[in-house]
């Protein structure tokens, strides 16, 4: 976590899991032509299954002559289905797939191998596929097409193991990132100052390491702080307490099959960061932390994999391009010092961040250049994303996942996409969620828009082959009960690792509390899925009575809303649910409201609290403004305020608290504030300042 984040708690998620093992051996594959001595051997294996996926890893070895350019091809015994795929482009017309080379991988020299992998879908069985083509010839068994006996019986699902093969010597950095998806972070834990318990998480327990295994994590971040935890110069010793505390998260997660990465957190802005006017004392100092990090951990399993820095950020540059030499410098160290360790980590995955973990290209180009310059396979980059940041924090009005947030999605996950995943150089998204999400901060971003944004995540990073790691501080797991603060977050999430869920225009339905009830009409987001109908409970609701659905917009009937809203007390009355073909449902909220009223106030710019009748409704955003228009406040570039930062509302205490921040920049005489709440309904109040002073009335 960077500086620019402090004071605001961050998270992130994922899913997978299981483990049934399975290994197929096919038959020969022809290569190049029929004239040449042609043959090869296919291994098939699903070393990871769960519920409706699974992971398959595809080695070819080629037994006749050299061949450049291949195309492997299979049949799917059980209607499985191929949702990304690593180190192949593969293609499938029903049943039959295709897997083609990539440009990197096209040789396959006599006796050589080449390996693809694949995550999939399946329902019903997961049967494995016995035979395959090469470049359109059938596989036969061996040089010659003398067949190969095929195997009787098919090994067993194995037990969850406890460690899980490590990739090779040399392996294939796709395929391990690839198996790390999805991951979770455990943060505000090592990284906290001083210790792990200092920013409000309890110590870590096994039971927790168990409990994101079994929710179907393949991966977890151990973001580790080490500034405080060593001695000093010249050769910065460890705590050994602290450093057992490490090792023993690492073996407890490798125990339970999980991918592991540990990094250099904080240490980036509080200390690393003055490298640029210290450098014989910073890199002494780092690559004193990393040599004796690298001894600790050299024979341990290539599962685990080490992250140089933390969004690495420098003073006293002239800029940014001095900044990414800096980071040139101590990426280039990290990964030789690793290297010249031995052990596995000579053949570890390493992981190198671009500067403040950023996705813009030019940080992008200058991370390729560290690359290209060390010529090392087995690197992976790294960046955050923590969406568009006015959705993010909410302010500027980005109240909504709009369209802006999906193009601020879409184009830095095409970046990286198109930077390193199509040079084979994979991509760790190491920390995502939203900066303002936090489950003791309610309402700043409004549930459904939240949905939508974590749904659109998984999917965007599913198909550019992105892995993820969710920031979790103790806001999505509760690490007390290890229960989901939110099941509906969880659930969105980990059905975007596989699938597309539908959405809406809104997951709320605000409904008058006097006068006719009238018909609600929402607008659906499909997302390749198709509308099944309305539930309430275990009701079905009745098409062309409770609602009717036009295209893409459906619409509550009068009827069906009034016996829903029953008496028609405040708030949430009712919840129903739209279902999908696929995906999870949307819920709907039918909420009772009037339009919020308030009163008249004295206060301090320390202290001043509006009086609000919120009566069913909800705060969205709030506007400032003085009496010639311009905006008021901090960020005077918007009239739409921070929310939380600058107006907190307290729906049990019935007030709107305006924060000192927001008074510290404003201008004495009046501002006229404007509350938009999520019925629709706009309210203005105008505050008076007079130094220290606050008075306030409905305008």
């Amino acid at each position: 976590m960077s500086s620019q984040y402090l004071g605001k708690t961050r998270r992130r998620i994922g899913l997978i899991a299981g483990a049934v093992a399975a290994l197929m051996m096919a038959g020969t594959m022809v290569a190049g032509n029929a004239q040449a001595a042609a043959g090869c051997r296919v291994a098939y294996a699903v070393p990871s299954q769960w519920q409706g996926g699974f992971t398959a890893d595809v080695s070819v070895t080629n037994l006749g002559d050299a061949v450049d350019g291949w195309t492997l091809g299979w049949t799917f015994p059980s209607g499985q289905r191929v949702t990304q795929a690593w180190n192949a482009t593969v293609t499938a017309s029903g049943d039959q797939v295709t897997a083609k080379n990539l440009s990197y991988n096209a040789a396959i020299a006599t006796n050589g191998s080449v390996s693809f992998g694949f995550n999939g879908s399946w329902s019903g069985s997961n049967t494995a596929p016995t035979s395959f083509t090469l470049n359109g010839v059938a596989c036969t068994g061996n040089v010659g097409g003398t067949p190969t006996p095929t195997p009787t019986t098919t090994p067993p699902p194995s037990p969850t193991p406890t460690t899980s093969p490590s990739p090779s010597p040399g392996g294939d950095p796709m395929a391990t990132v690839a198996a790390m998806q999805p991951g979770w972070n455990l943060g505000n834990t090592y990284d906290a100052i001083p210790d792990e318990t200092a920013w409000g998480n309890p110590p870590v327990t096994q039971a927790l390491l168990q409990k994101i295994r079994s929710q179907g994590y393949r991966s977890i971040r151990i973001p580790v702080t080490w500034s405080n935890h060593h001695g000093p110069a010249p050769t910065y010793p460890l705590d050994p307490a602290w450093l057992a505390k490490v090792r023993q998260v690492v073996d407890w997660s490798l125990a339970e099959g999980l991918y592991v990465l540990v990094n250099l957190h904080h240490d980036s802005w509080q200390w690393i960061n003055t490298y640029p006017g210290d450098r014989t004392n910073v890199m002494n100092r780092y690559t004193a932390l990393w040599t004796q990090l690298a001894t600790t951990f050299r024979d341990y399993s290539s599962k685990l994999t080490f992250e140089s820095i933390n969004e690495p950020q420098f003073t006293g540059t002239s800029g940014d391009a001095q900044s990414d030499e800096m980071l040139r410098e101590l990426n280039v160290a990290f990964v030789r010092l690793m290297r010249q360790s031995g052990g596995n980590n000579a053949t570890r995955l390493l992981v190198l961040p671009t500067l403040y973990t950023n996705s813009n290209q030019e940080r992008l180009d200058a991370l390729t250049a560290t690359i290209d310059q060390l010529g090392d396979r087995n690197i992976a980059a790294t960046v955050h994303f923590y969406g568009w940041w006015p959705f993010s924090v909410n302010i500027a009005g980005g109240t909504r996942y709009d369209a802006n947030v999906e193009q601020d999605l879409v184009d830095g996950f095409d970046r990286v996409q198109r930077t390193f995943v199509s040079r084979g150089i994979p991509v760790i998204v190491g920390e995502w969620a939203l900066l303002s999400y936090d489950y003791t901060r309610p309402g700043i971003i409004e549930r459904g828009e939240l949905l939508k944004f974590f749904e659109a995540v998984g999917y965007h990073a599913r198909i550019r082959k992105l892995t993820t790691m969710l920031w979790d501080a103790g806001s999505f797991l509760d690490r007390n009960t290890l229960q989901w603060r939110d099941q509906g977050i969880y659930d969105m999430m980990k059905a975007s690792l596989t699938t597309r869920s539908a959405t809406a225009s809104a997951d709320q339905v605000y409904v008058p509390r006097t006068g006719a009830v009238t018909s609600r009409s929402l607008t659906l987001n499909l997302n390749g899925a198709t509308f099944q109908g309305l539930r309430q409970g275990s009701t079905n609701l009745v098409n062309g009575t409770d609602y009717t659905v036009s295209g893409s917009t459906l619409t509550l009937t009068a009827s069906a809303l009034t016996r829903l809203v029953g008496s028609r007390a405040y708030g949430v009355n009712a919840t129903i649910e739209a279902r999908f073909s696929q995906g999870v449902p949307w819920q709907i909220s039918i909420i009772t409201y009037d339009p919020p009223t308030q009163a008249a106030a004295t206060g301090t710019t320390s202290s001043f609290t509006i009086p609000t009748q919120f009566r069913g409704d909800q705060l969205a955003t709030m506007e400032a403004t003085y009496a010639d228009g311009s905006p008021a406040g901090p960020a005077n570039w918007t009239p739409y305020k921070e929310f939380w930062s600058n107006f907190q509302p307290d729906y049990t205490a019935n007030t709107i608290i305006m924060k000192p921040e927001f008074f510290a920049e404003v201008k004495d005489g009046p501002v006229t504030l404007t509350f938009h709440f999520w019925s629709g309904t706009k309210i203005k109040y105008q505050v008076t300042k007079s130094g220290t002073s606050v008075t306030g009335a409905p305008a």
